[in-house]
């Protein structure tokens, strides 16, 4: 049975495995896009009050690998707060957290960097400062970090293969089923491979365009 024949025969459960994935990754990416943008405005905004306790955060959870934090939360904290959270609520808040920080690192740095002579020149023509933020900054800015944050969002995606291993059904515990039960590890995993390029090569392919055609230092304009 090669490859082929396994994502063929084991196509149904390939499948409601990809499902689950894909319902995590969802939380994952709009929770950290939204909460993690919203919270790099408010760090650039508020640089004391808010900017470098989520850099003191971020900084801490960048020297926690993702897995033990997820154990973490799943059986210390639970045990100490005697409660059972389902495993799938459990890895979207762990995984969304890791997300959060890291796309309002990406947006407070484009901020911060974010050359003064373009808001300078928009309060010369007139513009508030929320028109200065809408016709001007975001425009540049989103441009800019679009490329960044679309592999972050694919990063996120392949950390959802942590969740398996704390019992979530997603594809990864799927393939792992499906090979205690047929033993054929190299042809499985290279389908689960399969499944996962045909989800991220065209995100990635996509960034890497967008990189090049249209982002530039916008600090030497």
């Amino acid at each position: 049975m090669n490859t082929l024949d396994i994502l063929i025969k084991y196509h149904p459960a390939f499948l409601e495995g990809l499902k689950v994935t894909m319902q995590l990754s969802a939380i994952v990416w709009v929770t950290g896009l939204l909460l993690g943008t919203l919270l790099g405005i408010m760090g650039n905004k508020y640089p004391h009050e808010v900017g470098l306790p989520t850099r003191v955060l971020s900084f801490i959870l960048g020297g926690i690998p993702i897995l033990v934090f997820l154990f973490w939360l799943h059986y210390p904290v639970q045990f100490m707060l005697n409660v059972v959270i389902d495993p799938f609520y459990t890895a979207a808040f762990t995984f969304a957290i890791v997300n959060i920080f890291a796309v309002a690192d990406i947006v407070r740095s484009a901020l911060n960097d974010f050359p003064k002579q373009y808001i300078t020149a928009a309060k010369v023509c007139g513009m508030g400062e929320r028109q200065t933020f809408l016709s001007v900054q975001f425009p540049l800015i989103f441009r800019e970090i679009l490329p960044a944050l679309l592999l972050l969002q694919v990063t996120m995606l392949h950390v959802t293969l942590f969740a398996s291993l704390i019992s979530v059904e997603e594809v990864f515990r799927i393939a792992q089923r499906i090979n205690a039960s047929i033993y054929k590890p190299v042809e499985i995993y290279t389908a689960l491979g399969v499944l996962f390029l045909a989800i991220s090569l065209p995100v990635n392919g996509f960034a890497l365009w967008f990189k090049h055609k249209f982002t530039r230092d916008i600090s030497e304009s």
